[in-house]
């Protein structure tokens, strides 16, 4: 016999076994499952059009290559009608697929009883170095269009699923695409002699890929928890061979061994598919929590954004009255509305300043909103540094006087030249150098700036209460307070220190907060480029 016989013969035992194998194991695993069980019919089909395949290289004449030839085209008639049923049950579309369900299989009937008619099989001849090889008859040609054109739409419709899929089930189909399409056109290499066209059929050893795809997905995407179904079949095999062997035992000794030995091994078959069964429904409740909480994720995200969508319009629409307050205010100090005695003006006093803080309060907010909407933007120059500095030490020289704490802060002599957004630096610099006033009761606050890493470090160091090592890791952390500050200023908010810390990122930066030990003064500081950053940020220094 030729070795391309030989071969042909091979590829069509290895597809009916590696189909049969998967069809069984799939049919056991869970009959009811109407996926599994297009699954299984599909494997079947392609099992017994291969049990066929393998008569016609051994046929030794006309008249059994011909039975081969028409009995492999029953199975094949419905392999292309099988594919895509499974395929609708599994992407959970056959209502809106039925009819055409419906027509690929009345379509199959019709074929399948032509089979043995020469309207299907007009003749077998010698082709191309072939012993015999089929003529197609009229019906044939009609065959082929049902039979691609079903395994391009259910093609079609698992790429179109793809596309939108995420996660495991974006993988599963890729295999199974990967698959069918290996089968097929493996499976197609038997078409061209019917055409006259000399190309025999090699590809039909991947008849089965679409079967060792499935496999593949099923062991690696957990799509039919192959992880029992193949632990109940060894173990099956197993006893039924220690079940044999205590049947033919050949005297009563032996006889007890091996009844010990099987009841021992059905003991422990029961504990280790229990094992598995208990593994499994662990491992899908915790896929279940894992989509529930991705779920619940993507809720607080929501409420997250309507948040902040609720923050900038309230924040928004406080901030034109407290304007206008504050105008008012400042046109009865100055007489525009009559004589003002001076226990009135400490009142308006009082009224302005409680109105800068919520005016303060507004501007954080407002600040938080368009950060997390990404709506911040940045006017990036080359600025002085040390002139930014001195601007909030101006701002800020009265209060610290009030407290009787001294600032030290000294330009270095080469002036600092930093491309950096001026509004965004003098925020995060007034804001550190106000907390050290704020915090610190006696004693001196020092201001430096220094070279460091290809751009400048800003610190303020100051002898206030300090902080603890928890409250250093949280700081920049928006609506964080530290426990040793609650009791000073009850006012405060815990976003001042977040809002400067995505300033500094926004440059490229990073900050810090240290402190020795609590009342033994802290330090608050920045770094941050000096040349432009590359956007977006990468890894910080």
């Amino acid at each position: 016999m030729q070795t391309s016989y030989l071969y042909f013969a091979f590829s069509a035992v290895f597809n009916a076994f590696v189909s049969t194998f998967l069809g069984f194991l799939i049919l056991f695993k869970d009959r009811k499952n109407k996926i599994n069980r297009k699954l299984a019919w599909f494997s079947f089909g392609v099992a017994l059009w291969s049990y066929a395949y393998i008569l016609w290289p051994l046929a030794p004449n006309r008249e059994l290559t011909l039975l081969s030839f028409q009995l492999l085209h029953i199975p094949a008639c419905f392999v292309s009608i099988f594919y895509l049923h499974f395929v609708v049950d599994w992407l959970g579309i056959y209502k809106k697929q039925k009819l055409v369900i419906w027509a690929g299989y009345l379509m199959s009937f019709f074929f399948a009883s032509f089979t043995f008619t020469t309207a299907f099989i007009a003749d077998m001849v010698p082709k191309f170095g072939m012993r015999y090889w089929a003529v197609p008859g009229m019906l044939y040609h009609y065959y082929l269009v049902m039979f691609f054109g079903l395994m391009f739409y259910a093609s079609y419709l698992l790429i179109k699923r793809y596309r939108v899929e995420t996660g495991i089930r974006k993988n599963q189909i890729a295999l199974v695409l990967v698959g069918i399409v290996l089968s097929f056109i493996g499976g197609s290499t038997n078409y061209f002699l019917w055409y006259n066209i000399n190309i025999p059929p090699y590809g039909n050893i991947l008849g089965s890929s679409f079967v060792i795809f499935t496999v593949y997905a099923i062991v690696r995407y957990n799509l039919l928890n192959i992880k029992l179904i193949a632990t109940e079949g060894a173990l099956l095999v197993m006893n039924i061979l220690l079940l044999f062997r205590f049947l033919i035992s050949r005297n009563t000794e032996e006889l007890v061994v091996n009844l010990l030995i099987f009841g021992g091994s059905l003991i422990l078959s029961f504990i280790l598919i229990s094992s598995v069964k208990k593994e499994i429904q662990r491992r899908e409740e915790v896929t279940e929590l894992a989509h529930s909480l991705e779920e619940a994720n993507i809720q607080l995200k929501e409420l997250d954004h309507q948040k902040t969508e609720f923050l900038s319009i309230a924040s928004h629409q406080l901030r034109t009255p407290l304007s206008i307050l504050k105008g008012y205010i400042e046109l009865i100090k100055d007489g525009a509305y009559g004589k003002v005695q001076k226990s009135t003006i400490r009142v308006l006093d009082e009224m302005d300043e409680n109105n800068e803080h919520l005016v303060k309060l507004v501007d954080e907010f407002l600040d938080i909103t368009h950060i997390e909407q990404g709506k911040i933007n940045y006017n990036f120059k080359f600025e002085n540094i040390c002139e930014i500095t001195d601007s909030a030490i101006h701002d800020l020289t009265d209060r610290a006087s009030q407290k009787g704490l001294e600032i030290s802060w000294a330009c270095p002599r080469e002036k600092k030249k930093v491309f950096c957004d001026r509004e965004k630096i003098y925020n995060v610099v007034f804001n550190f150098l106000d907390n050290a006033i704020k915090y610190t009761e006696d004693g001196k606050i020092k201001i430096s700036l220094e070279n460091e890493k290809n751009g400048v470090s800003f610190k303020v160091r100051d002898e206030g209460i300090g902080f603890g090592k928890a409250d250093g890791a949280n700081f920049y952390k928006k609506f964080y307070r530290g426990d040793n500050v609650k009791g000073i200023n009850v006012n405060g908010t815990g976003l001042g220190l977040y809002v400067c810390r995505k300033f500094i990122e926004g440059h490229c930066g990073k900050v810090w907060a240290k402190s020795q030990s609590l009342g033994r003064g802290s330090e608050f500081g920045f770094w941050i480029p000096v040349k432009a950053p590359v956007l977006p940020c990468r890894t910080l220094p």
